[in-house]
């Protein structure tokens, strides 16, 4: 199937054309992977987003906004201990999408992340579950499924990157 979208077209969350001259907000993001004895990469954390945020209760890598002056990685160094509790070990940057939300346009630069020490705790009151293709968890945030669809090419994986909310009822 042909992808319509132009080269480095930017794309609303519903996968649309997104509007011109908004200045994205930068938000770095923690793709947590677990792997086995031989370095093959395992499944991943998403978490839920929070009562009172905009897209509460849909599911996301965990990560927040770039303070100013931070680099992606102190963000991301304090966002993970701030939000679930852990101290990160090495930080890879590993991709950038940028998503036009109807509320902001966002930037978003997700890095894996292979080694963390303490217990996770959900201080947001979020949920946490980890995951494989795919995902299981319902809804997934729009700004999350590029990095989905990425991670299904890198395993060389084929079929759906995750499962679809059910309708609600009318």
């Amino acid at each position: 199937m042909n992808d319509p979208t132009p080269p480095g077209a930017v794309l609303d969350a519903t996968g649309g054309l997104a509007r011109p001259g908004r200045v994205p907000v930068d938000v770095a993001v923690g793709v947590l992977v677990e792997r086995d004895a031989a370095g093959r990469e395992g499944r991943f954390l998403l978490t839920s987003r929070p009562a009172g945020k905009v897209y509460a209760g849909h599911w996301e890598f965990p990560g927040g906004k770039l303070e100013p002056g931070e680099s992606v990685e102190q963000a991301l160094r304090r966002e993970l201990h701030e939000e679930i509790g852990i101290t990160i070990g090495a930080v890879h940057p590993w991709a950038v999408e940028v998503v036009d939300y109807e509320h902001a346009r966002v930037r978003l630069h997700f890095c894996k992340v292979f080694e963390w020490t303490g217990r996770f705790e959900m201080r947001e009151q979020q949920a946490m579950a980890w995951q494989s293709l795919p995902v299981e968890v319902t809804p997934v945030l729009p700004g999350t499924l590029p990095v989905l669809r990425r991670l299904r090419a890198e395993r060389g994986l084929a079929g759906p990157t995750h499962l679809e909310a059910p309708a609600s009822a009318s």
